[in-house]
């Protein structure tokens, strides 16, 4: 097994060779797939992981955010249930700074089937979900905008997790025990010899510079882009991508999970995040597993299914609309909800492939089971004995308080745990790059988004990581115009301060201009109504008709 090589950022240096030797290649930058990255390197195993596009580019960065208790899978899928609520509480101790521990409620309506809680209160039981009645007087005490319609109300141990920051702190902890990432790599070509694996073949997608990376196994964790990569190996595996659409409400009217007691449809979760509230989500077949363009008709149904739960519903303003495709195990052709939510791990030495490995299917609240498994297999093929230790390792350091307080003065905000959160591992750098700003600038460390509290340090700490390319990496490191204005404030400004203190991305920063507010474009087609009609027109005065920025809301292919 060969010694992990020293990096610097999430490829290194190291990385820059056409040649590449290491135990496995991990293909998909999703939570599973760094998951598994971060399970084999704390065993010790030398490991790659590569991802066509940047960190969580896929499922994990479009979904509603739920950290799920198991009470949506209570009644048809146990199993599922046992490990949502496992590793929820896993989750809760390793990852605490990607948690928000909201608490849930399962409300039931005057519409939905009355028996269906005689059947949910026991499944809840056997699998371990602490649930507890509160009067309907109680629950809306607790969260006014739910329904005085309400009939029942159960509160359950539900709570919210932040999918890029769980994805990133992941690869931090990877990194620290040897793992590396190739970001903006797709895979081209995998090659066998002898029905073993030999090597897989990647392209930079930024570049066309082309690396071959010769391994003894790889596990293909691509989520809905799994059967893609199968078939590069000559394999087939029944995957099939789900699109699901989501709605962003710039109002915190819940400030816990809420989710409708009946059987799982469309529209029945309402998930708190920060200052805003996602309603999800819809599910639709699709054949594309970049199918990401949630439709006008979605946005308007989601509304009508979810306004009987709040009630006031319409009258939010809405922020914008994303989706995302999930990786649906599909044998026999099973379809949309029909189809299993449960994970599966093929070894496709039955297919006569020794040393190629798949997981798909699940969710994100147990991607570390998924990674636990699908690395048990991995290591007893290579015939390592270390077993998995994630379930008892915090990704990331806690910060230090008192670190945080002598550099508060470097900050233009006074509540630093924000800020601290989201940086992991990074945050003794952003504090270093804060203080050397304030000692040789008048304008020190400047505010750049005030939705997010974004500040020139912790921008510039990620732009010089070297998988940083674009302002969107740096979107989904810091939020940076995920807040109210959607980027219609803080993207010029980032530009401009980042052109004034020479901090460069690959592309010119009017292109990157263009890109971003074009990013931020596409979310808002689908519900260009009301008030977010009118904030796209302030958008579209100011770039287009102040600063001549013509071409930003042109095209939103």
């Amino acid at each position: 097994m060969m010694e992990a090589a020293d990096s610097v950022g999430f490829a290194g240096k190291q990385m820059a060779e056409d040649r590449i030797e290491t135990d496995v290649v991990v293909i998909g930058g999703g939570a599973t797939g760094i998951g598994t990255l971060r399970d084999l390197s704390l065993r010790g195993i030398a490991c790659v992981l590569v991802e066509q596009g940047g960190i969580a580019h896929g499922t994990s960065s479009r979904f509603h955010g739920l950290l799920h208790s198991g009470g949506r899978y209570a009644v048809n899928d146990t199993l599922s249930a046992k490990e949502c609520i496992e590793e929820n509480t896993i989750l809760r101790r390793i990852g605490a700074q990607c948690v928000e521990e909201t608490e849930g409620f399962f409300v039931l309506l005057p519409e939905d089937d009355p028996d269906y809680v005689e059947k949910w209160l026991p499944c809840c039981k056997e699998a371990g979900i602490q649930t507890e009645e509160l009067s309907v007087e109680e629950a809306r005490r607790l969260e006014p905008e739910i329904s005085p319609q309400a009939v029942r109300v159960f509160r359950v141990p539900d709570s919210c997790v932040d999918g890029f920051r769980l994805v990133l702190h992941n690869a931090m902890s990877a990194r620290r025990h040897g793992g590396r990432v190739l970001l903006y790599h797709k895979v081209i070509g995998i090659s066998q010899q002898n029905g073993c694996i030999q090597s897989v073949e990647v392209v930079n997608t930024l570049t066309g510079e082309k690396k071959t990376l010769f391994c003894r196994a790889v596990v293909n964790a691509a989520g809905s882009w799994s059967g893609q990569i199968a078939a590069l190996a000559g394999l087939d595996v029944p995957v099939s991508p789900d699109k699901g659409s989501l709605i962003v409400f710039n109002h915190r009217f819940t400030s816990r999970v809420v989710n409708r007691l009946h059987p799982g449809s469309d529209g029945d979760i309402f998930v708190p995040h920060g200052s805003i509230t996602i309603l999800g989500t819809t599910s639709v077949a699709t054949d594309r597993p970049d199918d990401t363009r949630p439709s006008r008709q979605e946005i308007l149904r989601l509304l009508d299914i979810g306004e009987p739960l709040f009630p006031k519903l319409r009258s939010y303003r809405i922020l914008r609309a994303f989706a995302g495709t999930r990786p649906l195990y599909t044998p026999g052709n099973a379809q949309g909800r029909s189809a299993s939510r449960n994970f599966q791990v093929f070894d496709h030495a039955r297919d006569g492939l020794q040393g190629f490995f798949s997981i798909f299917g699940g969710k994100l609240t147990t991607y570390r089971l998924m990674a636990e498994r699908v690395s048990d297999a991995v290591a007893a093929y290579l015939h390592v004995s270390a077993p998995c230790t994630t379930q008892d390792q915090p990704m990331v350091t806690q910060a230090d308080p008192q670190r945080l307080e002598q550099t508060r003065r470097c900050f233009p905000v006074g509540d630093l745990s924000l800020m601290a959160d989201r940086v992991g591992d990074d945050l003794d750098k952003v504090l270093d790059l804060a203080k050397k700003r304030t000692q040789v600038s008048p304008a020190g460390n400047p505010l750049i988004c005030e939705c997010e509290m974004v500040s020139l340090a912790e921008i510039e700490s990620i732009a010089q990581d070297q998988d940083s390319h674009s302002l969107t990496d740096i979107r989904l490191r810091t939020r940076l115009g995920m807040g109210t204005c959607q980027g219609t404030f803080c993207a010029l400004r980032a530009v401009n301060t980042m052109f004034e203190h020479d901090i460069t991305l690959s592309k010119d920063p009017l292109c990157e201009l263009h890109g971003f507010l074009q990013e931020r474009f596409r979310g808002l087609t689908p519900t260009l109504w009301g008030t977010q009609a009118q904030e796209m027109q302030l958008s579209h005065a100011i770039y287009a008709g102040v600063l001549n920025v013509r071409n930003a809301y042109a095209n939103n292919n």
